[in-house]
C-alpha cells in the first residue's frame, strides 16, 4: 500500500479544510437561475430558450419501466478507435470503425461496417494515397476508406484533428450507408453529440495553424451530417444524441455575463443542473405527465423511497447562438464559415437543424446525461413528447440505454487489437513514453 494511515490522516485534515469552507447549496438561489433559462439573453442575442414551457420533472421508474415502450424498435451508433497513433517517422494515424446495433437483435444490420483511416504528416516528401472512394469488403457489407490531412494545412492540433476525421467521417458514412436499412417507426441514438462540434469550431475559426476550411474531407463530413439529419427530418423519425458526459460551460457562463445577483457556485453547466434536478429540490415542481410522472413528496420537498426510484428530467431547450465557443454564431453545421456555408445543401430552414436538448439527472448512480435533437423534430409537440418518454423508459428499464451498450461494445476497438494495428506499420516503430511501459500491462487487455 503507497498511502499508510499517517498519510491517510494528513489527507483526511487537508480534505475537512476544504469541505467546511462550502455550506450546503441554497435551493432558493438555482430556483432563481433556473427561472433564466426560460429565455437567456446577451444583449440582444438570445443564447437559450425554453421550448414550450420551463419545468422540471421527476418519474418514478418502476412504474415508467412497466409501461409500454414507445418505439420497440431501436438502433444505436458508435464508434471505436485506435485513438491517435503516432510513429518515429512522424507519423499521425487513427482508425475508427463504426457499426450499427438494434434492439431487437439484428445480425444483417450489426455485420455492416465503416471503416476509416485518417493520417497526417508534416513532411512534404511522404505521398499518402487517399482512397478515392470506398472499398468494400466482407460481402460488400463493409467499407473502407483512408482519408489524409495536407502537411500546410496543419502545425498543431493534429491528434485532435486526425482523430476527429475518422471519427466524424466514420460515424456520418455509417449513417448514411445504413439510413434505409433502419426500420419505420424507430428510435435512433447516436453516442455523443448530434453535431461534430470540434470539427464546426475549427471549420470557423480558420487560423494561421489550422487550416482545415479547404480541405474536401472536412466539408464532406459537415455535409453528411445535414444530410443525416436531412433524412430523419423528412421522415418525422426521432433521432437524439445521448450525451454521457456534459461538459459545457455555456449556459453558467452566460448567466456570469448578465451580472445578475448570484454567487454562481458553478463552472460546468452539468455541475448546476445536478443540483437544480436533486430529486429534494425538483420536488417542488410538477411533472410533464408522462406515464410514471410524479413529483409526490411529504410536503416539504423531500421524496420518499430509495434514490433509485426516481429520475429527474427538465424541459427541452432550444440553443440557437454561439453554441461552441465563441466562434461558432449557431449549433449546427450550418454555422459554417460563408464561403463554405453557400456550398452546404439542405432541404429545410436553419433553425430547424438548430440544436436542442433536455437533461436528466439518475440519481442511483449520481450522474447527469444531456440529451440532443434537432428543433425540427423537438418543434412538434407530439414527436417532443415521444422522445422524451423514450428517454425516460429505456434509462428506467436499464438505467442507460440497453441499445447504446450494444453498440459501444460491437465498435470499440481494444486495447489488444491496437496493439496488432502496430505491427501492421512494419517501416516504423509507434511512439512509446515511459507512462506506456509503467502503466500498460495495468490498462485494459
Amino acid at each position: 500500500m503507497t498511502l499508510e494511515p499517517v498519510h491517510m490522516h494528513k489527507i483526511s485534515e487537508l480534505a475537512e479544510r476544504i469541505d467546511q469552507s462550502f455550506e450546503a447549496d441554497d435551493p432558493k438561489t438555482a430556483a432563481d437561475i433556473y427561472k433564466l433559462l426560460e429565455e437567456l439573453k446577451i444583449g440582444e442575442k438570445v443564447i437559450l430558450k425554453a421550448v414550450d414551457r420551463l419545468f422540471r420533472g421527476m418519474v418514478r421508474t418502476e412504474l415508467m419501466a412497466q409501461g409500454e415502450d414507445p418505439y420497440p424498435v431501436t438502433y444505436a451508433c458508435d464508434s471505436g478507435s485506435t485513438n491517435p497513433r503516432t510513429y518515429d517517422s512522424g507519423l499521425f494515424v487513427d482508425f475508427c470503425h463504426c457499426g450499427l446495433a438494434a434492439t431487437p437483435t439484428d445480425l444483417d444490420v450489426q455485420r455492416c461496417r465503416t471503416i476509416v483511416c485518417a493520417a497526417y504528416s508534416s513532411s512534404q516528401r511522404i505521398a499518402m494515397r487517399a482512397t478515392s472512394g470506398w472499398e468494400t469488403f466482407d460481402e460488400g457489407l463493409g467499407r473502407a476508406k483512408l482519408v489524409t490531412i495536407a502537411p500546410d494545412e496543419l502545425k498543431r492540433k493534429a491528434p485532435d484533428m486526425v482523430h476527429s476525421f475518422a471519427m466524424y467521417l466514420a460515424e456520418s458514412e455509417h449513417l448514411l450507408f445504413m439510413k434505409d436499412r433502419i426500420e419505420p417507426d424507430s428510435f435512433f441514438i447516436m453516442d455523443g453529440p448530434i453535431y461534430p462540434k470540434q470539427l464546426m469550431y475549427w471549420m470557423v475559426l480558420d487560423d494561421d495553424e489550422v487550416r482545415i476550411r479547404q480541405n474536401p474531407d472536412a466539408r464532406k463530413i459537415l455535409q453528411n451530417y445535414i444530410d443525416v439529419m436531412d433524412h430523419f427530418l423528412e421522415k418525422k423519425s426521432p433521432i437524439i444524441g445521448f450525451v454521457k458526459n456534459p461538459t459545457d460551460m455555456q449556459i453558467m457562463d452566460s448567466v456570469r455575463k448578465k451580472r445578475e445577483a448570484f454567487d454562481l457556485p458553478w463552472m460546468l453547466d452539468a455541475q448546476f443542473f445536478r443540483n437544480i434536478l436533486s430529486p429534494e429540490k425538483a420536488g417542488n415542481t410538477s411533472g410533464n405527465g408522462h406515464n410514471g410522472c410524479s413529483s409526490r413528496n411529504n410536503g416539504n420537498g423531500k421524496h420518499n423511497g430509495p434514490r433509485s426510484a426516481y429520475i429527474t428530467y427538465t424541459n427541452w431547450f432550444l440553443q440557437p447562438n454561439r453554441f461552441y465557443e465563441r466562434m461558432l454564431n449557431g449549433t449546427s453545421p450550418l454555422a459554417a464559415g460563408d464561403m463554405i456555408q453557400q456550398k452546404l445543401r439542405h432541404r429545410f430552414s436553419p433553425e430547424d437543424y438548430a440544436l436542442c436538448f433536455f437533461m436528466l439527472y439518475v440519481p442511483s448512480k449520481d450522474v447527469v446525461f444531456k440529451v440532443e435533437a434537432p428543433y425540427g423534430l423537438i418543434k412538434d409537440d407530439f414527436l417532443r413528447m415521444q422522445i422524451t418518454k423514450k428517454v425516460l423508459f429505456d434509462l428506467s428499464l436499464n438505467g442507460f440505454p440497453l441499445t447504446l451498450t450494444k453498440a459501444d461494445h460491437l465498435a470499440k476497438i481494444r486495447k489488444v487489437e491496437r496493439q496488432e494495428i502496430d505491427k501492421f506499420f512494419e517501416n516504423m516503430s509507434p511512439d512509446i513514453t515511459y507512462n506506456d511501459t509503467r502503466w500498460g500491462k495495468f490498462n485494459e487487455v
